[in-house]
């Protein structure tokens, strides 16, 4: 998968070896804040801050909901790497088919996190906010990007979008995102990825086990925390919308299919019917990612033709 050892990019696989064949996600290496005001030395500007994403990775899908959700296209300008994770990493690619980014010239991710780091060491991930007035990474964290825009950059929003992190609800939000995190959004991961039976069954028992709570939960309620939709909503989605076309055969996590949850399946379709989500979702682009760029999982690089989603009927398989 390739990261930078100070400074200079390698073409070197992901290691499970130290870990008994167990997955284990590095923590996220930029950690500053936008806060509205500046307090944090980061001012939410309109035209200030660039977003880098790949509409493939369920991390990064979270900061492009929002942004859509709450129309800060316009504020917050995007780039977009290509779906392929090539030997140089993440490659950027646009909608105009352009090769370089709009905010660096840079041709690939790595070159971007040199600027902010010369020296840097570590995985090359997105998303990543880059401020373009002080020329440095923000953040690179979703979950942390993810309560930005919710809350800071409400004064440059063109739609209204009620908070996602209440403050009568965030103990409740944060226990639920915890379990959410460690056996469903990086459960499929720790399923996909390990190179040892007993770790990969531990990983996929607790991610059936996870998705069966939540279905229970979910029969009583239309969002996670109630009649209200909040972060922990889209948090899941976005791994949940993945979960058919290439967790449930490319990761092994194949029990049962999200379509076989009714009431995660209804949850799922109604998300996805929010405004402006669908507008996010690229099936296509997630499977050409997922199947091509993990040889040692797919080495044929072949992208099934199936299966045939259709997440705007919320009420099939119940």
């Amino acid at each position: 998968m390739g990261m930078l050892l100070d400074g200079v990019w390698h073409d070197v696989p992901r290691d499970t070896k130290s870990t008994g064949g167990a997955f284990v996600r590095p923590e996220s290496a930029f950690r500053a804040s936008v806060s509205a005001d500046g307090h944090s030395g980061f001012k939410a500007e309109a035209g200030r801050y660039h977003l880098y994403i790949a509409r493939a990775c369920p991390w990064a899908h979270r900061t492009v909901i929002l942004r859509a959700m709450k129309g800060l296209e316009a504020a917050l300008p995007m780039s977009i790497v290509d779906s392929y994770f090539g030997p140089h990493g993440w490659e950027f690619t646009g909608e105009n088919g352009a090769t370089r980014d709009a905010a660096n010239d840079c041709r690939y991710l790595y070159q971007v996190y040199l600027l902010a780091k010369p020296d840097y060491s570590g995985r090359v991930t997105v998303p990543v906010l880059w401020d373009t007035r002080r020329r440095t990474i923000v953040n690179n964290e979703s979950s942390e990007l993810l309560r930005m825009l919710n809350s800071e950059f409400d004064a440059l929003a063109t739609r209204n979008v009620p908070d996602l992190y209440p403050g009568e609800l965030r103990a409740e939000i944060d226990t639920l995102n915890a379990r959410v995190y460690r056996d469903v959004n990086n459960g499929v991961y720790r399923a996909g990825f390990a190179t040892a039976q007993d770790k990969y069954e531990e990983a996929v028992t607790q991610l059936f086990a996870a998705l069966d709570w939540l279905e229970e939960r979910l029969a009583a309620r239309r969002w996670l925390c109630g009649e209200r939709l909040t972060e922990a909503d889209l948090r899941l989605f976005t791994t949940l919308v993945r979960f058919d076309a290439v967790y449930y055969s490319h990761f092994k996590c194949n029990i049962r299919r999200l379509i076989d949850f009714p009431n995660l399946w209804r949850h799922t379709c109604e998300a996805y019917a929010l405004p402006g989500v669908a507008q996010t979702v690229d099936i296509d682009a997630i499977k050409a990612h997922y199947y091509c760029s993990m040889p040692t999982l797919n080495p044929t690089r072949i992208v099934p033709k199936g299966p045939i989603l259709d997440f705007t009927v919320p009420r099939r398989g119940a």
